[in-house]
């Protein structure tokens, strides 16, 4: 999806199956039907993408404070999608947890 302004290219948004793309979704999908662990396999996934982009903010964030960033933008789009990760992460665990507890509930 592009915005109308100028120069301005926006990224399509991630997939839920996992936070890389639809490339990454199909091979976790397909991984998962032959092992048999699909949401764990993805959500161990997403959580190690998630500890990817937060070192990597927090890195630029140390950049930022001692002056070796040359272009602050870097870290802000850095944090903002350690941010936005941290919250779909959590977003699904609360929705598994919820899942199972509803799960629970009905009666045999």
């Amino acid at each position: 999806m592009t915005s109308p302004i100028g120069g301005i290219s926006l990224p399509s948004v991630p997939t839920i199956g996992a936070l890389g793309g639809v490339a990454d979704a199909t091979a976790a999908t397909s991984a998962a039907s032959t092992t048999g662990d699909g949401f764990a396999a993805t959500l161990a996934g997403a959580v190690d993408q998630l500890q990817g982009l937060q070192s990597t903010s927090s890195g630029l964030a140390t950049a930022a404070a001692t002056g070796d960033l040359k272009d602050v933008h870097d870290y802000m789009i850095a944090a903002q999608e350690a941010s936005l990760a941290t919250e779909m992460v959590v977003t699904l665990k609360n929705k598994a947890v919820e899942a199972f507890t509803e799960i629970m509930r009905m009666p045999i």
